[in-house]
């Protein structure tokens, strides 16, 4: 199918590629006329692409966000995702802590991608880039434990201290060889590795303050995902993405199934609802790696710029700890604690408005202000949804070399060979009514991406690929392809960091990961792939950098 290119986006193609000029690797390739421009390349759709090959490639604005007239919106939470809040009770981006994760969004995504992999040796958070979260699990259960976050904290405002300390936290590379001896018919080789975590006993805050932990526990990498045309993916129909389990599981291809807590017998068994903000009303889950989450508007990024940081908002006014209370409790105890709580409890209350925080025990008022319900509100209204205006806004950058006949004939062999069964190529979106399982949102106050046709390359099902310490449960969303070719041009990355904890350096052992266990569903695809010629696997991945 032919498309036409509006005047604006060849303008913005040849100043793109007049700015670059300098730096090849910046350069936008040579665009082909646009009258000849097939439909795949507007990999957003004609509201959600965006037209630079450049660092900062995936920051841009969707045209959708131009033509809702909600520029500075999309700016105004640009800022917030970029810059750190501050530990202060006031001013510009204040309200960080007690205890937190990290002081921004972009330390997780860097240049607006997912995260980069963790170099051998000390899990360290402090530098923009380490987007990899700590995943401290029962591992005979799979279940997260009880007495950390979810999403474990390792700093803190003083005089609180962090539930774990990240300097006796230690990542470990190991060398996988599998059973084709890590080598390809025709002779050439490749290397695969992954992670292993180690976290002693005493990394553990309440553990070292005389806590029995309940469980074992095991600890594993989870990288961020990129941020980029997640509204796109929330214009997806519900039917729509109900129809792509309904065929999977009567298709029957995958020899794990479908996962039985999301899907079943043609149905949603496990649909996603807010209680505690929301109605409780259900809906299909489609973001993380997880399928944690439903709508976008209730989904990582709205979760994470509350639970990363601890900044409270209007429908968060509570610290996001752990949910057995664990760390309140010890921390209420902690000598050191409570010789330094009136200084800090003085800057969140000045005004002594909170009588349990002042009155009572020592114990019971930081206890009382650590599970509080009632806290100060950091973050605005308006500000939130500035935020989530620049998240639901963020486009997706056309496709690059697109007159390369090489990711042509690489495309074809994706199809050809069965990657594109799980990394389904395209999507119509729906009306995309805007919903929110929170209630915060209208909706109308979104830019939209009503009835277009995106090139993301996921079917947004979980499969299973049985790697060696692999995701937590095994069962891990498709994640989209869409501009993963631009990771290591818009962090600086050493490496490609593919897979759900960036264990794969470049494309080959991205593919070669997902065949290492016969009990893969990608298995047969990847025994098609190493079969290929050098060349053909070569355009194989020539494609997944230009998508």
């Amino acid at each position: 199918m032919k498309k036409k290119i509006s005047i604006f986006v060849a303008g913005t193609l040849l100043a793109a590629a007049t700015s670059a000029c300098s730096d090849d690797d910046n350069r936008i390739t040579d665009t082909p006329d646009p009258e000849e421009l097939p439909e795949w390349y507007y990999a957003g759709g004609q509201l959600g692409t965006s037209y630079l090959a450049t660092s900062d490639a995936l920051e841009q604005p969707a045209p959708a966000v131009e033509n809702a007239g909600l520029f500075r919106s999309f700016k105004n939470g640009e800022a917030l995702f970029e810059k750190p809040f501050m530990t202060n009770a006031s001013g510009v981006r204040h309200g960080l802590g007690p205890v937190y994760i990290r002081s921004s969004c972009i330390h997780c995504h860097p240049g607006y991608s997912h995260g980069k992999r963790v170099e051998e040796g000390s899990f360290k958070t402090g530098e923009i880039g380490n987007g990899c979260l700590l995943v401290v699990y029962n591992p005979a259960t799979e279940a997260y434990v009880s007495w950390l976050a979810g999403m474990p904290q390792s700093h803190a405002v003083a005089p609180f201290k962090a539930p774990l300390d990240e300097s006796k936290i230690k990542v470990s590379w190991l060398t996988q060889v599998d059973e084709w001896g890590n080598k390809f018919p025709d002779g050439e080789t490749y290397e695969l590795i992954y992670p292993e975590v180690t976290m002693p006993r005493d990394a553990i805050y309440v553990a070292n303050q005389g806590y029995e932990l309940p469980e074992d526990y095991a600890v594993k990498l989870e990288s961020t995902i990129g941020i980029y045309g997640s509204g796109l993916l929330d214009a997806i129909d519900d039917a729509d993405l109900k129809a792509q389990y309904q065929q999977e599981e009567r298709d029957g291809y995958m020899q794990n199934g479908l996962n039985p807590a999301i899907f079943q017998n043609g149905e949603w068994t496990g649909l996603y609802a807010n209680s505690l903000q929301g109605d409780g009303t259900g809906y299909p889950r489609r973001f993380t790696y997880a399928l944690s989450r439903g709508p976008l508007m209730d989904a990582a990024g709205a979760n994470a710029i509350w639970n990363i940081t601890n900044v409270t908002r209007s429908d968060r006014r509570y610290h996001y700890l752990d949910g057995a209370g664990t760390y309140a409790e010890y921390s209420s105890k902690d000598p050191e604690v409570q010789a330094g709580f009136d200084e800090y409890i003085a800057r969140i209350d000045p005004d002594r408005t909170h009588d349990e925080w002042w009155n009572g025990s020592m114990e019971n008022r930081i206890k009382a202000y650590l599970t509080s319900k009632e806290l100060p509100v950091e973050m605005t209204d308006e500000e939130y949804t500035d935020l989530m205006v620049w998240h639901r806004g963020l486009a997706v950058p056309a496709v690059r070399d697109i007159d390369n006949p090489e990711v042509a004939r690489g495309k074809k062999l994706f199809e050809e060979i069965g990657c594109a069964y799980c990394h389904r190529p395209s999507w119509k979106t729906g009306d995309d009514v805007v919903r929110d399982p929170a209630n915060f949102f209208r909706g109308d106050e979104m830019p939209r991406y009503p009835h277009q046709t995106i090139w993301p390359y996921t079917d947004m099902v979980q499969h299973k690929l049985h790697m060696t310490n692999d995701i937590r449960t095994g069962w891990c969303r498709t994640a989209p392809l869409w501009a993963r070719g631009l990771h290591q041009k818009v962090t600086g990355a050493a490496t490609a960091d593919r897979l759900h904890d960036c264990r794969a350096r470049n494309a080959i052992e991205a593919i070669m990961w997902h065949g290492v266990s016969t009990q893969s569903d990608a298995r047969h695809t990847v025994e098609k792939f190493r079969n290929l010629p050098r060349e053909d696997r070569d355009a194989i991945v020539t494609f997944l950098d230009a998508i």
